[in-house]
C-alpha cells in the first residue's frame, strides 16, 4: 500500500513519509533512522552533524534572495509510540509500518501508525532536499526519544543551533497553533510483597478491553476509560462482594503500556472459591454499569472472566488490599482545569503501567501540569499513596513547560497568514501535552516558537490516523510562512 500512500499530494511529504515508515523507530532504538536520515543530508550536499546524545542537525542556505530573512528552525521528533491490537502479529524490531488509505485518511493495519511525529519528518525531508521552495536560512532538528522521556531535548548541545524561529511540527489539529504547554515528570513505584500458597480451587482470568486509548496529554480531557482503573475497579468490587466464608486472592496483573498512553487493556489473574463462570456472573451489573459509564469515550469497552489454571501463589491478602487501595486512590485524569485559559487541562496524571508477577510490583505514572508547582504537589500526593502500600518510590524524566507568550511576531505572523489563507482566524492556544518546546526554550532562550501541524487522530492508539487533504492545508500554510519571514534587524 506504500506506493499508494506516494501517489497522494504533497507527493515528495507522503513519499518520504513511506520511506520513514519503513524504517522501525523505536524510542531509544533510533539510531537507524538517524542514520538514514544524515545519508539523505549529505546525498543533498548539506552540513549536518550529530551531538552527543543522537539528535541529528542539518543546515540549508537561503533561496536566492532570502539570505536576509531570520534563520527558521524546523523541529520534529524521529521515534513514534509502538502500540498494537491484541489480535495484531507485528514486530515493531523489524517490520516497516503497513499503511493503508480509508477515505480521507491514512490509517496502519492494527498498529500506530508514527504520524506522531513522522509527518513532522517527512515535511522537514521534502524541504531538505527541495530545489523550488523559496525559504530562508534553516535549520532541521531532528530530536530523539521524545516518546518516553523527552531525551533529546533534555541533552540537546548547548550553543549548536543558530536560528531565530523555532517551528515545532508536532500539533494534531490543522486549525491550532500551539503556543504553550505542559511540562511532566515520570513517576515509579515498585516493590516486593510476600506471596503465601494459593490453596483455592479456582482460578480466573479478567480481562479488561477495548479501551479507546489516546494520548495521556492531548486527550485526557475526554473521560476516556483508563483500563488499569477500571481493572482495579472490578477487583475491589469482587473482594466486596465475597461472602464471610469465600476468599479471593490476587496472583497477577499487567495493564497498559507507555507512560503517555491511556491504557486499553488490562488483566488480572486470581485464585478464587468459585469459578470464573461464576463471577461473571455475579458481576454482570458492574461490568454493565462501567460499560454504560463508558459508551460514549469507549463504545467497545470489554470485561471478560475466564477460567485459567489455579495460580500456586498469591498475594498475602493484607498486602494486596493495600496495593488495590493505593491503586484506587491514585488520581487519574483531569486534577485541575487551568483558571485563566478557558478549556486547558492544568494539572493531570495518567496511571500508566501496572504489572504484578510472583510478588514484584511496578506501577508507572506520568503527572503533567503547565504550573510547575502543581505539578509536583500532584505528584507528592501520588507518591504518600503509595508510601502507604509499602512501595519505593522513583521521580524521573521531569521535564519544564512552556509559558505561552501570544504577542510573539512568529505567533502574530501564523496567525495572519491563516486568516488570509482560510477566512477564518485560527485557534491559538496552549495544550496539556509535553512539546519540545519547552525544553527547547530552557536550552535557547529567547527562541521565537510555535507549534502546527496536520490534523491527526487517535495518536499513542492502533486507532491512529492522519488527514489526507489536513497534510495539504498544512503544507501550504507552511510554505507561504517560510516565504515570509521577518527580515534580520
Amino acid at each position: 500500500m506504500s506506493d499508494a500512500i506516494r501517489q497522494l499530494e504533497p507527493a515528495t511529504l507522503w513519499g518520504r513519509f513511506a520511506d520513514l515508515n519503513a524504517i522501525p523507530r523505536a524510542s531509544g532504538k533510533e539510531e537507524a533512522v538517524c542514520h538514514w536520515i544524515t545519508n539523505l543530508a549529505k546525498g543533498a550536499g548539506l552540513d549536518v552533524s550529530s551531538d552527543g546524545v543522537g539528535n541529528v542537525l542539518v543546515r540549508k542556505a537561503a533561496s536566492p534572495g532570502m539570505e536576509n530573512r531570520k534563520t527558521v528552525i524546523l523541529q520534529s521528533h524521529v521515534d513514534m509510540v509502538h502500540q498494537k491490537n491484541n489480535d495484531t502479529s507485528f514486530d515493531f524490531d523489524t517490520e516497516g509500518i503497513r499503511m493503508k488509505i480509508d477515505g480521507d485518511w491514512v490509517r496502519a493495519e492494527g498498529t500506530t501508525l508514527g504520524a506522531d511525529n513522522g509527518l513532522g519528518v517527512a515535511t522537514m525531508l521534502a524541504l531538505m532536499e527541495s530545489t523550488d521552495i523559496a525559504h530562508p536560512p534553516l535549520e532541521f532538528l531532528f530530536t530523539i526519544d521524545e516518546e518516553t522521556g523527552m531525551t533529546g531535548a533534555l541533552e540537546l548541545q548547548r550553543d549548536w543551533m543558530k536560528g531565530d524561529i523555532l517551528l515545532n511540527l508536532d500539533t494534531e489539529d490543522d486549525r491550532e497553533i500551539g503556543i504553550g504547554c505542559a511540562g511532566g515528570i515520570d513517576l515509579g513505584f515498585s516493590g516486593k510483597f510476600n506471596t503465601v500458597p494459593a490453596a483455592l480451587s479456582h482460578g480466573v482470568q479478567i480481562e479488561v478491553k477495548g479501551g479507546s486509548g489516546g494520548h495521556s496529554g492531548m486527550d485526557i480531557h475526554k473521560g476516556i476509560a483508563n483500563a488499569n482503573k477500571v481493572l482495579v475497579r472490578i477487583l475491589r468490587e469482587m473482594d466486596l462482594a465475597c461472602t464471610a466464608d469465600e476468599r479471593i486472592a490476587l496472583a497477577a496483573f499487567e495493564g497498559g503500556g507507555l507512560r503517555n498512553a491511556i491504557p486499553r487493556e488490562a488483566g488480572a489473574t486470581l485464585a478464587s472459591d468459585s469459578d470464573a463462570a461464576a463471577w461473571a456472573s455475579r458481576m454482570a451489573a458492574l461490568t454493565q454499569a462501567i460499560q454504560a459509564e463508558y459508551r460514549t469515550t469507549d463504545p467497545d469497552l470489554t470485561v471478560d472472566f475466564h477460567p485459567t489454571g489455579a495460580p500456586q501463589t498469591v498475594l498475602e491478602s493484607g498486602a494486596a488490599a493495600a496495593l488495590l487501595a493505593a491503586l484506587d486512590l491514585c488520581p487519574n485524569g483531569i486534577d485541575r482545569m487551568s483558571p485563566d485559559i478557558p478549556g486547558l487541562v492544568q494539572t493531570s496524571n495518567n496511571l500508566a503501567r501496572l504489572q504484578l508477577v510472583d510478588g514484584a510490583v511496578e506501577v508507572h505514572c506520568l503527572t503533567r501540569s503547565s504550573v510547575d508547582t502543581e505539578k509536583m504537589d500532584l505528584a507528592r500526593r501520588i507518591e504518600a499513596g503509595f508510601d502507604m502500600a509499602g512501595l519505593a518510590a522513583a521521580r524521573g524524566g521531569a521535564y519544564p513547560g512552556w509559558t505561552p507568550d501570544p504577542s510573539s511576531e512568529v505567533v502574530q505572523m501564523m496567525a495572519d497568514l491563516y486568516k488570509e489563507l482560510h477566512g477564518e482566524d485560527p485557534l491559538v492556544l496552549a495544550c496539556h501535552a509535553g512539546l519540545e518546546c519547552g525544553i527547547l526554550g530552557s536550552r535557547y532562550p529567547g527562541l521565537d516558537m510555535v507549534s502546527f501541524g496536520p490534523t491527526i487522530l487517535g495518536a499513542h492508539s492502533p486507532d491512529e490516523r492522519a488527514s489526507i487533504p489536513s497534510v495539504r492545508k498544512y503544507w501550504a500554510w507552511l510554505i507561504e510562512a517560510l516565504a515570509r519571514t521577518p527580515q534580520t534587524a
